[in-house]
């Protein structure tokens, strides 16, 4: 017994023991009991008890693959054990002995020559070893961010590029009804017969569409240059959803018009009132109304419904007889920028799907699509019924 102290006082204490701990205070005297038994286990056999705070170093904790705190760990000699739960105490009573058995097993092998007292100890190792994690994690986020930025920059560039174009059109648009009222009324005034208040109303009604496209573009911009993540500025309040059917059919009024598509509507008046925002949900409305318009050719047809699908969501549906949507595509199309390869020469900036989900999602309701290809889509939303 001599000859194993002076073996133990001449060389780095073999037995190693690790005590993870965290500062929840329903843990604290579970800890307090596991430090007072290993004290005064120190008296019987000699060890070294580091503590670790996993809110400190939660790296260590990750290697070990630990689920719970408290817990023990024997990481010298081998092989490695854990102890945790809530008998840590008694497991320990269980066990000392072993150890002690396999720390004396140890000792009495000859040295080994690969290994010498300059040596790192094992706590070292693995600390080395939690930080190589920790770095790898590390470089894995600054990629993930990279991408992120380098996708941004390059959306911003798409968007610069388009802009001109997409822009243009309803900006000319605007401009030459503007212009013909200006040319009209500064020659004759009201008398121009070729000016009548009809087409006076028309140039003014073609004006302000054009404009509010303009601006519904700018938005969808704005909204998307902030990404996925920010947040929407939702107000709700109980509304009558067939108001803003409505209204948002006479806005988009003269592109039906434009494309001679005959519109119908099936809303029932005994339809409930939805508790959403009003301007939100008339963007999304109006997006699918326009996208409607813009796939749907001459003389098709495009129908807006709605029905009181349970008793707490109504489902609005806005169905096209446009082109369709290959059923791989049906879930990307309402992802940020994402265009089929048949639309990539027609304006807009494939915003506007991705901006209806967000906002649909942020009143708990659902959107999806069905569709068939050469026979047209179905483009359906749910919002919740109002309960008050």
């Amino acid at each position: 017994m001599e000859a194993l102290s002076q073996k133990i006082n001449q060389s780095e204490v073999p037995l190693k023991l690790l005590l993870f701990i965290d500062k929840r205070p329903n843990s604290g005297e579970q800890i307090r009991q596991i430090r007072h038994h290993l004290k005064r286990l120190q008296g019987t056999y000699p060890f070294r008890l580091d503590v670790v705070d996993v809110g400190e170093q939660p790296y260590l904790a990750e290697h070990f693959k630990l689920v719970a705190t408290p817990a023990l760990i024997k990481i010298s000699p081998p092989p490695q054990q854990t102890l945790a739960g809530s008998d840590i105490v008694s497991q320990l009573e269980r066990w000392w002995p072993r150890w002690q058995q396999e720390v004396d097993a140890e000792l009495a092998l000859p040295p080994s020559p690969l290994t010498n007292h300059t040596s790192p100890s094992v706590l070292d190792s693995i600390t080395h070893s939690a930080k190589l994690i920790q770095l790898s994690d590390e470089i894995f986020r600054l990629n993930q961010l990279k991408e992120e930025f380098e996708a941004q920059l390059r959306f911003k560039d798409r968007i610069i590029a388009m802009m001109a174009h997409d822009l243009r059109n309803p900006l000319t648009a605007a401009s030459i009804a503007i212009d013909t009222l200006e040319l009209g009324y500064a020659r004759k005034g009201f008398k121009n017969a070729q000016l009548t208040p009809e087409l006076t109303g028309q140039l003014l009604n073609h004006a302000k569409t054009q404009i509010r496209t303009i601006d519904r573009m700018i938005t969808d911009i704005l909204q998307a240059a902030h990404g996925a993540s920010a947040e929407l500025q939702i107000q709700p309040q109980a509304q009558d959803l067939n108001l803003l059917c409505l209204e948002a059919l006479e806005s988009m009024k003269s592109k039906f018009q434009a494309k001679a598509h005959k519109v119908t509507t099936d809303i029932p008046e005994d339809l409930p009132r939805v508790y959403a925002d009003p301007e939100q949900v008339r963007r999304v409305i109006v997006n699918l109304l326009d996208n409607a318009a813009k796939y749907t050719a001459e003389g098709g047809k495009i129908d807006i419904s709605a029905l009181h699908r349970t008793t707490q969501k109504v489902q609005v549906s806005i169905h096209d007889t446009g082109p369709g949507i290959p059923k791989e595509n049906r879930e990307r199309i309402f992802e940020e920028s994402f265009r089929l390869q048949r639309d990539q020469e027609k304006d807009g900036y494939g915003l506007g799907l991705a901006l209806c989900q967000r906002i649909i999602r942020a009143h708990y309701g659902q959107i999806w699509v069905d569709s068939v290809c050469g026979e047209g889509s179905y483009f359906n939303f749910t919002l919740p019924v109002y309960q008050g």
